[in-house]
């Protein structure tokens, strides 16, 4: 029960955000979805040739991934706490981002896959391997973000008072 309520706390953070903050997250999420969903060829584009069909559980990684990142983006979002970065946590948001299109990517498409395995061994021991990839994936954005919500939550700044000025009381 108690870690249900610190998560509470933590997801409170994002109440205080403003309109800057949920435009960051949807251009983020969308721009997230353009650039993995094109090379991927989860957006049909004449560019890029699947040689695998997409799978159904491509989509649901696809877009909860795309969420989260820009999710995390927000949360770079200069406000009155700002201040507070920590690279382990830019290390955990590129490498849930990588592991996303290699989740949902066309396995015999990646040609670092098949170097390493060849174009049968990437059927054989990649493609099992993608759903995997895909929850990896998801646990290090939501972490990362539940990180940078907890870091903005417990480094508040009071806003600087100036000489001659008044406090509004609400």
């Amino acid at each position: 029960m108690e870690i249900i309520l610190t998560q509470m706390k933590v997801l409170s953070a994002m109440r205080g955000w403003g309109v800057r903050h949920y435009v960051v997250a949807a251009s983020v999420a969308l721009l997230w979805l353009l650039f993995s969903g094109v090379p991927t060829d989860i957006i049909d584009t004449p560019f890029f040739t699947r040689m695998t069909p997409v799978v159904w559980w491509n989509y649901p990684f696809w877009v909860v991934t795309a969420l989260l990142a820009g999710l995390v983006a927000a949360t770079y979002v200069p406000v009155l706490n700002a201040g507070y970065s920590d690279a382990s946590q830019e290390k955990k948001v590129l490498g849930g981002g990588l592991l996303s299109v290699f989740a949902v990517g066309c396995p015999v498409c990646n040609k670092l896959v098949v170097l390493a395995l060849g174009t049968g061994g990437t059927l054989t021991y990649f493609a099992p391997v993608q759903p995997l990839l895909g929850f990896l994936s998801i646990g290090l954005l939501a972490y990362s973000l539940r990180v940078r919500l907890a870091a903005t939550r417990s480094c508040a700044v009071a806003k600087p008072v100036v000489a001659g000025e008044t406090e509004e009381r609400a």
